[in-house]
């Protein structure tokens, strides 16, 4: 069998990946007091009269929301609420094995942006955190700020700043390994959506270098009449030579190129046209914007994908979970993008230099030590900044 028949046969025997297990014995009555009535009617007086100790007296300072409406399922696309089950599933799987934080997927049934920031909030008080996922642009942007100004806790949608920060981690390290300075790169992403745009939000915060974006119509550029609202906005802050054409046109001399984007976009002769070593980061899955072997033969130097079958494999489980792990532990009111950049930062040092080459600029995504090491630079840059509540 391939793996997408074994996995379907797991799917079938596990019976979904996660589950709900009690951390009080009820094995007598006086278990049962304590547990539940009469005894649990203290804790509930207790958080009455300060809603703060929800977080001691219940899960909830270890219990995160993973929620989607199933628009932009992976790969899939708009699949369905019901049929995104098994991912959110699988990232509450992840958000246990890898930082022991307790997470629980909601998928809501609506398209509606009003419906879901008021389901979301309204269930808010139930979670120490939330996490968007798989929601498609541009009401993603929408639905993650209004929910940022609603809730008093941390919400973050990972397609957007988890890729972000796992591509920036991965450009510090590829710039040391191809002798380019940091502040210095031209860099083209392809694919202006919710992934794309958080990508040169976060290059830009960290001062790479020069971003230019490239979507469906082509080069993005201030004043072009196509935009969405999003690109219009970023288009102010990228391009800065208002270069127009395709995508091929931007990489001529480009350093980076970064592909959130479809299959095949890019061939060996565009990435021959690029800088001297260029590093290639292409992130569509499961077939990337361009196959190692071809982006190697146009000359590579550095490349990763989002494919777990070569090596740099982006993988957003090297954030998340370490993210979350960190601002709740320190109660924060929010994820800023000085926490993003201490995560980046944290995940790239995970790398020792003795090992740093072409082929390693990430550390393993299975790598556990990661998410402990990602959390304390979290919640130490959290309570640097002030947004810490403990």
């Amino acid at each position: 069998m391939d793996i997408k028949e074994q996995a379907l046969q797991k799917h079938y025997e596990w019976k979904g990946k996660i589950e709900v297990i009690s951390r009080a014995p009820i094995n007598n009555r006086e278990d049962l007091s304590l547990a539940y009535t009469p005894g649990v009617a203290q804790p509930c007086l207790e958080i009455e009269k300060d809603e703060s100790l929800s977080y001691t007296l219940t899960r909830r300072g270890n219990m995160v929301a993973v929620i989607t409406d199933g628009t932009a399922v992976l790969g899939l696309g708009d699949i369905g609420p019901a049929a995104a089950m098994p991912v959110m599933e699988g990232k509450c799987a992840l958000f246990k094995a890898f930082a022991d934080v307790d997470a629980f997927p909601i998928c809501i049934d609506s398209k509606d942006t009003d419906t879901i920031v008021q389901t979301v909030k309204l269930i808010s008080k139930s979670f120490g955190g939330i996490n968007l996922e798989d929601i498609s642009a541009p009401r993603c942007f929408e639905i993650e700020r209004r929910l940022k100004e609603e809730c008093e806790i941390p919400v973050f949608h990972d397609d957007q700043h988890g890729t972000a920060i796992i591509a920036s981690a991965a450009l510090i390290n590829a710039i040391k390994v191809t002798g380019r300075e940091m502040g210095k790169l031209k860099i083209v992403i392809n694919g202006a959506g919710a992934a794309g745009i958080s990508i040169a939000k976060l290059l830009l915060k960290m001062n790479f270098g020069e971003v230019t974006m490239c979507d469906i119509g082509g080069i993005i550029y201030d004043g072009a009449d196509w935009l969405t609202v999003p690109q219009a906005e970023m288009a102010k802050h990228t391009n800065p030579s208002k270069k127009q054409g395709k995508l091929a046109d931007a990489l001529v001399g480009a350093d980076v190129f970064i592909g959130v984007s479809r299959p095949g976009l890019v061939t060996k002769e565009m990435v021959a046209s690029m800088a001297k070593d260029p590093i290639i980061f292409a992130m569509a899955n499961p077939t990337p914007e361009i196959m190692p072997e071809e982006a190697k033969a146009g000359g590579a130097a550095i490349i990763g994908t989002g494919r777990s079958d070569y090596p740099n494999q982006i993988n957003n489980v090297l954030a998340f979970p370490g993210i979350f792990k960190g601002a709740l532990a320190v109660r924060a009111k929010g994820i800023t993008e000085e926490m993003k950049v201490a995560a980046a930062k944290a995940i790239a040092s995970m790398v020792d230099e003795a090992h740093l080459c072409a082929e390693k600029i990430l550390p393993d995504p299975l790598d556990k030590e990661v998410a402990r090491v990602v959390a304390k630079a979290v919640a130490d840059e959290a309570v640097r900044t002030g947004i810490a509540r403990i």
